[in-house]
């Protein structure tokens, strides 16, 4: 109420003050055109001149034979000099009718216009009145990750994480770069330095992401140059497969210990887990004895957890077809989502069991997840939470460039990215989705084009650009899909929501599943939040 009344007494001011100076003008003019006016008429010093009249001098025509010349008389030459100044006179009494009155006139106007100024007051400004802080409300959760994104000022936003009702708030400031080098751009390296000096919490998180790095400039190299070094075709020759029963490429092998080995020698990784092996290991952080004798150095114990497909896409890589990693980041914490009974019927160490109580966590408990695609360029694409923001590999420095700030998916696209071989075994809501975009029948009214490379990738990645549909559904083959959630749906899910998007099964949000174990495979459809909402509609008909 105070700041109401002081805007309503400000508006009063302002009001007189107008009105003030509207008078003063008025005046200022008035005055100034009364004195033109009035100094309008013949001045009375010039009063007898301009009434003298103006005769005529009388010419008299005298015929003569013979010109005859003589001499003017003095009486003569007196009256015609009389009539030479009564007409210089009569000429020049005109001018200065007119130039006295005008001259005098805009003398007034100007004396005028000085009494404005005297009788006009200081303009008085009100100072703006701060808006009343906005409070925010973070409603208490249970076993779920409430994400919440808002702008403290025009360059640094702050995504609000909590984990349960009694986790403490976690705000994560995007990095403000103020300047840059025009040669090099921003890189991914200044870029994780900014984060950890914005954010002190992070800084371990730093060092995690320039080892990521590190690895996916490694199998850049070797995908690359797979074909000349001979790292084509099946692991020894044939028959080796992995937990899945998939039959493992020689790139697979080689990658995973890439990735597996750079998020190690970091020293903040407590658990790994990856796609290629069975079950996640636990790191071993002791660090050597003599460090703890020369420096004085602060263990970590191993913060975070990793989750990892070192190379998807693997059986296109003969192909020369586009391939990925793909990877995800946990923290440690104590907030379990798995009770005991879930160990009872299972023959496990405790050491197993305290790997799978750090892996085993749905999406939404995901601090950072990410990718790295190998095509034309090579490019790495990230969210910590706080926006998408995609770097491309510099290779004549060695560095990923910040290439592609703030990425946002439109809410509805043009592409759809699907294998329709499979259509026939869909589910009817799946069917009819897809058969809507291809035909236009669909809420935008937009006929769709398909696109599928068979590289989960180079899908996503175009779908993030362009806009549009990627999707991996169950059907009668796979009645639980096909993608691993824990490897490659969890961590897609969150860097497609954080661009704006959505993910689904079709019935559940993908981010809000538990796995129930590491390689649990489930159906996933994501994209713009029309195209999804659509679809989810379709499912609860």
């Amino acid at each position: 109420r105070m700041a109401y009344n002081s805007f309503s007494e400000s508006s009063v001011v302002e009001r007189n003050s107008k009105a003030s100076y509207t008078w003063a003008l008025v005046a200022g003019v008035a005055v100034g055109t009364l004195c033109a006016v009035f100094t309008a008429r013949p001045s009375a010093l010039y009063a007898e001149v301009a009434q003298i009249p103006t005769v005529a001098p009388a010419v008299t025509t005298t015929q003569v034979h013979i010109p005859v010349a003589r001499v003017m008389s003095a009486s003569e030459v007196t009256n015609m000099q009389k009539h030479s100044a009564a007409t210089t006179l009569n000429a020049g009494s005109a001018s200065s009718t007119l130039s006295f009155p005008v001259g005098l006139g805009a003398v007034m106007v100007l004396l005028g216009s000085v009494v404005y100024n005297l009788l006009k007051s200081a303009p008085r400004v009100q100072l703006p009145l701060p808006k009343p802080l906005n409070s925010v409300v973070i409603p208490s959760a249970e076993k779920a990750v409430r994400l919440v994104t808002s702008m403290t000022d025009a360059r640094t936003s702050v995504a609000m994480m909590t984990v349960t009702s009694q986790k403490k708030v976690v705000g994560i400031k995007s990095p403000v770069f103020n300047e840059y080098c025009d040669q090099t751009g921003i890189t991914l390296s200044r870029f994780m330095l900014e984060v950890a000096r914005a954010n002190p919490d992070l800084q371990e998180l730093e060092s995690v992401f320039s080892s990521i790095q590190t690895a996916c400039k490694t199998i850049a190299k070797l995908v690359k140059r797979s074909a000349i070094d001979g790292m084509t075709g099946l692991q020894a020759g044939g028959g080796a497969v992995n937990v899945q029963g998939e039959e493992q490429k020689k790139l697979d092998v080689i990658t995973n210990d890439v990735l597996k080995r750079a998020l190690k020698f970091t020293g903040r990784m407590g658990v790994i887990a990856s796609e290629e092996e069975d079950v996640p290991v636990e790191v071993d952080n002791t660090m050597d004895e003599s460090y703890g004798n020369d420096v004085l150095v602060e263990e970590s114990g191993g913060r975070y957890i990793s989750v990892f497909d070192p190379l998807d896409g693997s059986s296109n890589v003969d192909a020369g077809i586009p391939v990925g990693t793909i990877f995800g980041i946990f923290a440690e914490d104590d907030d379990c989502k798995l009770s005991e009974q879930f160990f009872e019927d299972k023959d496990m160490s405790e050491a197993m069991k305290g790997c799978l109580k750090s892996t085993l966590k749905p999406g939404n408990s995901l601090v950072a997840a990410g990718y790295a695609l190998y095509s034309s360029a090579t490019h790495f694409v990230f969210t910590l939470g706080a926006g998408v923001n995609g770097f491309t590999l510099d290779e004549s420095i060695g560095e990923f460039i910040l290439t592609h700030p703030n990425i946002k998916i439109p809410p509805r696209g043009k592409i759809y990215s699907i294998n329709e071989a499979n259509r026939n075994n869909w589910d009817a809501p799946m069917q009819d989705f897809i058969e809507g975009l291809a035909n236009g029948k669909n809420r935008g009214k937009k006929v769709y084009t398909s696109r599928y490379i068979g590289s989960m990738v180079g899908d996503v990645h175009r779908t993030l650009l362009y806009g549009g549909v990627f999707g991996y559904p169950a059907d009668t083959k796979n009645v639980n899909g096909k993608l691993r959630l824990l490897y490659e749906a969890a961590p897609m899910s969150f860097l497609i929501e954080q661009a704006g998007g959505k993910a689904t099964t079709g019935l559940v949000r993908v981010m809000d599943i538990p796995p129930q174990n590491v390689h649990q495979r489930v159906p996933l459809v994501m994209g713009g939040s029309d195209e999804i909402d659509e679809l989810i509609e379709l499912y609860q008909k």
